[in-house]
């Protein structure tokens, strides 16, 4: 029976497993042998990392779309809405294309359950994902498709591209233990998988321990590594602007000053080098002229919901989905930095398996701030806000967000700033909030 709307379709996907015990992906390249292998004749440009990935994304899908390319970009999660995630140059999978695609794939599906039902059964969730992704780039005519690794790398879905343009890592930090290993040097091996023979390799500021394992990958796999300080060269610009960062950039024969973001954040510094400096090993590849004014304007147009992002002026209202201790670091950084004058007021909800301890802890360093510990509807269970009250007797507890957010605004001063955070998922339900 074929889906007739979205909803059915969605369903589909949605009630798939999420994760298999034993990690593989034999699965995922029979699935996409099933399906032709759409993903054989697409460019591609790879992107992993703790954090970062998504910004670094959308820096790229700006300088590319600038060359007047058609850009596929696949990431997650979603924030407003599941199609968000499949994209040609910035416009969502229509719904219709969705569910005709359900339904090609859908056969090939109960076959794969049923001919692997002596193991672990057919594709997850995240390999229909990814499936419908290099399907729908495939039969789009994509020039590039820049593509985010779900998690980790080596056992990713994603990772059946044999030869990308370039592989991406932005960062290496903790986050997924279970998953990837509680050292960095372990989760470094993960990311470090989607180094491919003789393709060039990116990499953000990332620690030595960490950096040492993606040297030797790099080396074993003959591939060309560019590392920040030695490859490329950024820095905070003197200029300064209200909102967003400045930068000066150097590498890869190119130089630029004064280059300024609309993503605001120390980390978005850090983010659009890593982006230039990927976008101009294709460039490079690929011969083309790049200019200063196309650069320019491609990262000043970088928009990322989610991400240090204001939703309300005034009162001044940011969402950042910082889920990991590494990223609530950068965020405390950029407070301490831009907003040390005003007073914060922070309403934060964190997974339960992330480390929400430790987080809170952080955000309780920071000065001239008030905290929230609450709660929302999350997809795993969320840390319960009475634990890290008792533990920080200064953080206060509130079972509704939306209670916290009246409370405060009913006390705030002009100048202060409320700023959600904890989880992407908790983010996505705050958006809604505001801008529906």
């Amino acid at each position: 029976m074929a889906f007739d709307d979205y909803e059915q379709a969605i369903s589909f996907i949605h009630g798939r497993t999420k994760f298999k015990k034993i990690p593989t992906l034999a699965r995922m390249k029979l699935f996409l042998e099933l399906l032709g292998n759409p993903e054989s004749a697409l460019e591609l440009i790879h992107v992993t990392g703790t954090n970062g990935k998504g910004s670094t994304v959308a820096f790229l899908r700006e300088l590319l779309q600038e060359q007047g390319l058609k850009v596929g970009t696949f990431t997650s999660p979603f924030i407003v809405k599941f199609n968000e995630r499949i994209q040609i140059n910035k416009q969502m999978i229509p719904d219709d294309k969705l569910v005709e695609l359900v339904n090609y794939i859908k056969p090939v599906v109960a076959q794969m359950d049923r001919d692997l039902s002596e193991t672990e059964g057919g594709p997850t969730e995240f390999e229909i994902v990814t499936a419908l992704m290099f399907l729908y780039f495939s039969q789009e005519k994509v020039d590039i498709a820049v593509i985010e690794v779900g998690i980790g790398g080596t056992f990713d879905s994603t990772n059946v591209i044999k030869k990308p343009l370039v592989s991406v890592i932005t960062t290496v930090a903790h986050d997924h233990a279970k998953l990837l290993g509680n050292s960095l040097k372990q989760i470094a091996g993960h990311k470090a998988g989607i180094i491919k023979e003789g393709c060039p390799v990116v990499v953000g500021n990332i620690p030595e321990e960490a950096l040492e394992v993606i040297k030797t990958r790099s080396a074993k796999k003959n591939a060309r590594l560019f590392i920040p300080n030695e490859d490329y060269f950024f820095k905070e610009a003197q200029k300064k602007i209200s909102w967003g960062e400045v930068i000066d950039y150097k590498g890869l024969g190119f130089k630029i000053d004064g280059l300024q973001t609309s993503l605001m954040g120390e980390f978005q510094r850090e983010n659009a080098a890593v982006a230039l400096s990927a976008f101009l090993v294709v460039a490079l590849q690929k011969k083309w002229q790049i200019g200063n004014k196309e650069v320019r304007l491609a990262i000043k147009k970088a928009t990322w919901p989610g991400r240090f992002e204001a939703v309300s002026e005034n009162p001044l209202v940011v969402l950042d989905g910082a889920h990991n201790i590494a990223a609530i670091d950068m965020i405390t950084k950029t407070i301490n930095k831009r907003f040390k004058q005003q007073h914060v007021y922070i309403i934060a909800a964190v997974l339960a398996d992330k480390q929400p301890r430790e987080m809170f802890a952080q955000l309780n360093r920071l000065r001239n701030t008030t905290i929230y510990a609450t709660t929302f509807a999350g997809p795993r269970p969320v840390a319960k806000a009475e634990d890290v009250t008792e533990k920080i007797e200064t953080i206060k507890y509130s079972e509704n967000w939306q209670k916290a957010l009246v409370e405060i605004v009913a006390q705030m001063s002009e100048e202060d700033m409320i700023l959600i955070t904890g989880s992407l998922y908790f983010v996505s339900e705050v958006r809604h909030y505001f801008l529906d």
